[in-house]
């Protein structure tokens, strides 16, 4: 008998559903995906790169329309909300928002794929224009467009977007000032590891003393000023900062609360909670994306952590699940990458300052070292902090950052940890090595070694 799957949720875990459940031949089922933005499938961690004008259309961040989806035999309704989940009858409501009727939908088994918005903070005359947030196609064009025609611009947030949107306006020659109201950027980071990135965005973007970048810590905004459109920002500490324009990332909430009105438990941040097949407290109902919580490989809790790789693996397995067969999501590690101009910024499991919240017996090693052979034209400083368990000598984490490949030293870690090796066992890691690529001893088992002397020291 033919199931009725119905998908809430467009971007990256929704297409990632319909995708896979298209695909499988041995399960016979109609698709409806409903979403309320008019494209379904894109790749909203591009935006910061459209906006910069690395890529020239924002029409390259569509990754699937409609009409491909279409004629393999889903159906996809565009600008279309969800405004209620009726468990017990296996319904949804949902709202056109653009002609307001509603309609009821059947299904036989639901995914919730409804992702995150924006915070927007409680700021005196938010409501001005040239005010953006960003998270949809039409956010990076209004953004870019404006920037282009700017000389001026504050980024409220000093996390992954706060910083790539950074890169985009110094690109383009704007003087933007960054102000996050934390002691520290990046707080996802151990503090001085954010110290030590602050010091080199600022030395890159402001070299020859142009100073077109400022960054402020410890501080917020309390109110904008202008005619129609923002003109200043005032901050709570009594700064007065001209502008053009405002970008508030100040961070994200999962889009959860039609699912709380269908008793569907909600974890941590108001979070959906999902086992490992991605399924809710709800029979036949389903969650993946930036609405579901995480469970932790390392700390062994639920978080929250939306990331688009984490997306898209959960919705894979959301549609094995789907159709009777079995898959399991396991967790994640947090691993995750930003840039700033030729800086790359990355970390994965724990930090130091979550390994102790967490009661690990810590010890940690940070070094700075050439990513490749010192007499190499092209050699870059990388430095690495990694983060061990002493009584077990277990891999905890390691963050990242510098001119060379420090993803590519993360990736090897977030392996290690998968694999559960001791620090004893990566020092002998068979790592590849020519001049170009590294150095004899790659900076990260350099790092182990550091570790490891003051183990067995």
């Amino acid at each position: 008998m033919k199931q009725k799957i119905v998908i809430i949720g467009g971007v990256a875990a929704g297409p990632k559903i319909t995708a896979k459940l298209l695909r499988t031949t041995d399960f016979d089922c109609s698709i409806d995906l409903y979403t309320d933005e008019d494209v379904i499938s894109y790749s909203a961690c591009g935006l910061p790169y459209y906006i910069e004008g690395v890529i020239p259309e924002a029409e390259k961040l569509i990754v699937r329309r409609p009409q491909q989806f279409e004629q393999q035999g889903a159906s996809i309704h565009l600008n279309k909300k969800c405004i209620k989940i009726l468990p017990e009858e296996h319904k949804i409501l949902v709202q056109d928002t653009i002609t307001s009727e509603i309609k009821e939908v059947e299904y036989d088994k639901l995914a919730i794929t409804t992702g995150a918005r924006p915070i927007i903070p409680s700021i005196k005359n938010i409501n001005l224009k040239n005010i953006f947030t960003i998270r949809t196609i039409k956010d990076g064009i209004a953004i870019r467009n404006k920037m282009l025609e700017s000389k001026h611009a504050v980024i409220l947030g000093g996390g992954y977007i706060g910083i790539e949107l950074l890169e985009a306006f110094h690109a383009n020659h704007l003087h933007t000032v960054m102000i996050e109201r934390e002691p520290h950027i990046l707080s996802l980071f151990d503090p001085e590891i954010s110290d030590m990135i602050k010091e080199q965005i600022l030395a890159m973007a402001n070299v020859n003393n142009e100073n077109n970048v400022e960054i402020i810590t410890s501080d917020a905004v309390a109110a904008f000023e202008g005619n129609e459109k923002v003109e200043k920002v005032i901050t709570k500490s009594g700064r007065v900062i001209e502008t053009d324009l405002v970008i508030i990332a100040a961070g994200i909430r999962p889009n959860t609360e039609i699912a709380a009105e269908a008793g569907i438990e909600l974890g941590v941040s108001n979070a959906i909670r999902v086992n490992n097949r991605m399924q809710t407290s709800v029979k036949d109902i389903y969650a993946a994306g930036d609405c579901t919580e995480n469970f932790h490989l390392v700390s062994r809790n639920y978080v929250w952590i939306p990331l688009g790789s984490t997306a898209n693996k959960q919705g894979r397995c959301a549609a094995v699940n789907i159709t009777g067969k079995y898959d399991a999501f396991p967790g994640i590690l947090g691993s995750a990458v930003t840039k700033f101009d030729k800086l790359s910024i990355s970390l994965t499991g724990l930090t130091e300052t979550e390994a102790k919240k967490f009661g690990f017996d810590v010890i940690t090693s940070t070094m700075t070292k050439k990513d490749k052979a010192g007499y190499m034209p092209d050699a870059a400083d990388i430095t690495l902090k990694l983060v061990v368990d002493k009584r077990f000598k277990k891999i905890l984490g390691a963050q990242a950052f510098g001119g060379g490949d420090a993803d590519k030293r993360v990736n090897t870690v977030a392996s290690a940890i998968l694999a559960e090796q001791t620090i004893d066992e990566f020092l002998h890691l068979d790592m590849t090595y020519a001049p170009p690529f590294s150095t004899a001893v790659d900076p990260l088992l350099s790092a182990a070694l550091l570790i490891s002397n003051q183990i067995y020291k």
